[in-house]
């Protein structure tokens, strides 16, 4: 018999006769990093989703509430003192509730205006519009007015502003001038959390007390960052920059660190080479320093253009060299 295919009958609306998508361009570039395709999804709330939450937050306020007012009635029948302290230790209790939260939402807000500040940066370095840039310049200084840090920096761009005559020049004149001291103090902030972690892992026995211990560490590093470059996260702050740092983290892909790496920094060749403890010591440390990084990236108000970003392996080759000589 042949082994040639027979003629077959197909239908014109057979699925199997539809085309096959045409590959896009990060399928026939394969140079093009993975992270590119790679986006952090954005979701938006809904009216529903935002009405339903309002509701039941002012529901928990109205119990909390009744709760208060009949605990201080019951209060002054029983004696009319003990009532009155009640009343008094309620709006005490009350008062430091609205600071609080008036001090989140100033956090919140100081942290929005630093995205804001990139995002215009980011579209003047694309656009190279100069009068962008001039805004920009005008947003970093109404930014860091109140800190004493800046008035070097402040003087240096207004005297060398007119030698600025396109964008690209302008906005490296600030990045330079503004953002290189804030850039070191941010890496030793990662190389300082970096190292607490990596002895916190080594020295606290397995268990709860060394994951809170990493995460303590952690979510204290995101914080002295995020102050660094005038973010001043509150509590609801932190976890809006972890947030942030994960989305990123997410986006750009976790680094791989080898055995050869770990070896180098801490010397005595292999992981194998050094205890247990000590080994998931620097394995967190660097991750660690990892998360410093991506930290840096979200809350610095300039993108990197003119200076280098700060490279993982730098910042945890630092922190675990000093935790090598100090262990």
């Amino acid at each position: 018999m042949s082994d040639k295919p027979r003629p077959q009958v197909f239908k014109i609306d057979d699925p199997a006769l539809a085309r096959a998508p045409e590959p896009t361009q990060l399928d026939d570039d394969p140079t093009l990093p993975v992270e590119t395709a790679i986006t952090p999804l954005t979701r938006k709330r809904s009216a529903l989703s935002a009405l339903v939450w309002t509701a039941v937050s002012g529901l928990i306020m109205l119990v909390l509430g009744a709760a208060a007012y009949d605990f201080v009635l019951g209060m002054m029948a029983k004696n009319v003192w003990l009532g009155r302290l009640a009343l008094a230790l309620g709006v005490i209790v009350l008062a430091g509730l609205l600071l609080f939260v008036f001090r989140e939402l100033a956090a919140l807000s100081r942290m929005s205006k630093v995205d804001d500040v990139r995002q215009r940066a980011e579209m003047a370095w694309d656009t190279a519009d100069r009068l962008a840039a001039s805004r920009v310049k005008g947003d970093i200084e109404t930014l860091y007015r109140s800190r004493a840090d800046f008035d070097r920096a402040r003087d240096e761009i207004r005297l060398r502003e007119g030698d600025a005559p396109d964008a690209d020049t302008l906005l490296t004149l600030i990045e330079t001038e503004a953002m290189q001291h804030l850039d070191a103090r941010a890496s030793a902030a990662a190389q300082r959390g970096a190292r607490s972690v990596a002895a916190a892992t080594a020295l606290l026995p397995a268990g709860i007390l060394d994951a809170a211990a990493v995460l303590f560490f952690n979510v204290r590093m995101v914080r002295e960052i995020a102050e660094v470059y005038g973010g001043r996260a509150g509590w609801l702050g932190s976890w809006r920059l972890l947030k942030q740092v994960a989305v990123h983290l997410a986006a750009t892909g976790m680094i791989a660190l080898g055995d050869d790496f770990f070896g180098a920094v801490l010397g005595g060749g292999a992981l194998a080479k050094l205890s247990r403890r000590a080994g998931e010591g620097a394995i967190n440390g660097a991750l660690t320093a990892r998360i410093g990084v991506a930290a840096i990236e979200v809350s610095r108000p300039l993108p990197y253009k003119a200076l280098t970003k700060p490279g993982v392996r730098s910042i945890a080759a630092a922190a675990l060299t000093r935790f090598r000589q100090t262990g």
